[in-house]
This record gives C-alpha cells, sequence and structure tokens, in this order.
C-alpha cells in the first residue's frame, strides 16, 4: 500500500490547486494520502507486469481498439478533471505501447468534466445517448479509419392487403397540411426488425392487427428536415391482416379505411409513392405476390454468432437447396 501511495501521490499534487496544497500542508500530509487511497482503491486501474504505469481498463475489440466506460460502479464520482487527465495520460501511453489503434471513450453526464479533460488528450465527440457520450481518439498510422455515426433514420410503413376483396388499410396523418391517403407507419426502434415495426405501428394507429408478408421497396432521401437534416430511408412492407375492424388513434390520424387497390392507384387524394406501390401491389394481386415480394431469411453472421435478416426473392426451391 505504501509503494501504491508513493505512485499515486503526483497525481494529487498536480490536480490541486495552490489554495488547496497550502490546506494539505497544514493539516498534514497523511490524512489527504489516506483519502486519496480510498478514491483510488475504486478506480478502474489495473498495474501492468513490469511497468509502474497505472492505467483504465477497457475491452479490446477485434478490429484493435479499447472501449472504456468510466460509468462503471466502481469508478469514484468525485474524481477531478486534473487527477482524470493524468490517468488518462498514462493510461494513453501503455495502449500505444501495446499498439492499440483506437480509444472509444464513454463518459456519463455526470462526470462530464471528465470529457474536458479527454479533449486535452485528443478526443473529439463521436456521438452521445441519453445518459453519456461517447468520445475517440486514433492512435493508428495515418488519417483516422473510425466509422462515423449512424447518419440515417428508418421509417417503416405497413400495407395490409386483404387479398380477398383487393383491398389495402390506409390512412390520413392528421398533422400533415395535406390530407392524402398514406400506409400507416413510423420510425422503426432501435433493435427492432422492419417487419416488427410495420406490425405495431399498423395496430397503434388503426387498431387492425397483421403479419408481417414481405419487403416491398425503399425509398432513400437526404438532409430530410424530419431527420435532423440527415439522410431517411422508408421502407414499405406487405402486411396479410388478422383482424378488420377500424380503431383508429384520434391523435394521429384523421381518417381511416379500406380502399380499393383500384381506387388508391389511380386518385389524385394521395402520395407518389403511396399511388406507385398501390399498381406495384394490383400487380401482385393479380400476378402472384411473389412476382413483387422480397422475402426475409434469417442467416448466422460469421464473426458475431447471432443472426440477421436477409430479404430478397424467393429462389426456387432446387436452387435454395443447393445454395
Amino acid at each position: 500500500m505504501a509503494t501504491l501511495t508513493r505512485k499515486l501521490l503526483p497525481l494529487v499534487r498536480n490536480a490541486l490547486s495552490n489554495q488547496t496544497r497550502l490546506a494539505y500542508a497544514h493539516t498534514g500530509s497523511m490524512r489527504a494520502v489516506r483519502a486519496f487511497t480510498c478514491s483510488a482503491s475504486r478506480l478502474q486501474l489495473r498495474n501492468e507486469h513490469g511497468t509502474n504505469a497505472h492505467v483504465l481498463t477497457g475491452k479490446v475489440d477485434r478490429f484493435g481498439g479499447v472501449t472504456v466506460n468510466i460509468g462503471d460502479s466502481d469508478f469514484p464520482s468525485d474524481i477531478s478533471e486534473g487527477v482524470f487527465s493524468n490517468l488518462l495520460r498514462d493510461s494513453l501511453a501503455q495502449w500505444r505501447t501495446e499498439g492499440r489503434v483506437a480509444v472509444w471513450l464513454h463518459v456519463p453526464i455526470s462526470l462530464s468534466r471528465c470529457a474536458a479533460a479527454a479533449s486535452a488528450h485528443g478526443f473529439t465527440y463521436h456521438h452521445a445517448k441519453q445518459d453519456q457520450a461517447i468520445l475517440a481518439l486514433w492512435l493508428g498510422d495515418g488519417q483516422s479509419r473510425l466509422p462515423g455515426f449512424a447518419t440515417h433514420q428508418i421509417g417503416v410503413a405497413g400495407a395490409v392487403v386483404d387479398e380477398s376483396n383487393g383491398k389495402v388499410l390506409v390512412v390520413q396523418d392528421k398533422n400533415k397540411t395535406v390530407n392524402a391517403w398514406k400506409f400507416p407507419g413510423g420510425l422503426s426502434d432501435p433493435g427492432e426488425n422492419v417487419g416488427t415495426t410495420a406490425v405495431r405501428e399498423v395496430f397503434e394507429e388503426t387498431g387492425v392487427r397483421s403479419e408481417f408478408k414481405s419487403l416491398l421497396s425503399i425509398r432513400q432521401q437526404h438532409n430530410h428536415p424530419g431527420a435532423f437534416g440527415m439522410s431517411d430511408m422508408y421502407i414499405i412492407c406487405r402486411l396479410s391482416p388478422l383482424t378488420h375492424d377500424i380503431n383508429f388513434c384520434t391523435q394521429e390520424c384523421l381518417r381511416c379505411e379500406w380502399l380499393e387497390l383500384t381506387e388508391l392507384a389511380k386518385t389524385h387524394a394521395t402520395t407518389p409513392i403511396t399511388s406507385r406501390l398501390a399498381s406495384l401491389l394490383l400487380h401482385g394481386l393479380n400476378q402472384g405476390f411473389d412476382k413483387i415480394d422480397l422475402a426475409m431469411e434469417e442467416l448466422p453472421a460469421v464473426y458475431s454468432g447471432r443472426f440477421y435478416q436477409l430479404y430478397h426473392r424467393e429462389l426456387p426451391q432446387v436452387l435454395k437447396h443447393k445454395a
């Protein structure tokens, strides 16, 4: 413990103001050392074998970067900006020695002073969530090769087609200046599959329960005012109704009806994309939905072992078995 105290004491001295140093001298060094030793015991520290460096612990990813979350429960909430800056300096020196190419630093809002300290070492903001900011620093050779944060939002709509009568479920938004017929939908939640989003949004807006059948189309639009100036992906899915009674949300919708696809395809009281999809659905209804559907299949990811969803035209069974 005495050896650890001698190593960590300079960190305290560097972070203290002149006034604090005077108080430290008058109250006795041992009391200050004991107080810091208690705080330091709660730090995410590790002593590298054969070195004197005390560094932050982190998780190393398969790309050679290290992620450090200082919001973990054992990190001292009262750490000063100066102490953290010195600790980060020693950590960066160790990570460079280890050949790490990048550092991802997760800083909770309650420790935002640590973000200021990190900026002095070259860290910049990468993105932020509700209660924390993620900073990044490239340590590799040349220009940074770190990926940018997500720049798109995903909107999903559900075209619920009743094959028995050729009708489709449509709504008119209450908050739009032009009350055009459109398919019910909304933004996909993080971690939510687009088919699940379509089914959820249709039920929330219309009260109709449905099941996912296929993906029909994708619209890409950039500099979207409704996406904070970022890009927007709008995906329309084909759904099959499980119920037919309408109980639409009056806060979001002005009207909700089952309309003939033929009427929706030719009316001017709709949007261009809805009109085009109505014609596509009519083609599928008449010629078979296999002519327009992008079916979904779950496949295992090579690196993570998790499953992902792949959307494509259905393969003939003989080719599917070979694949």
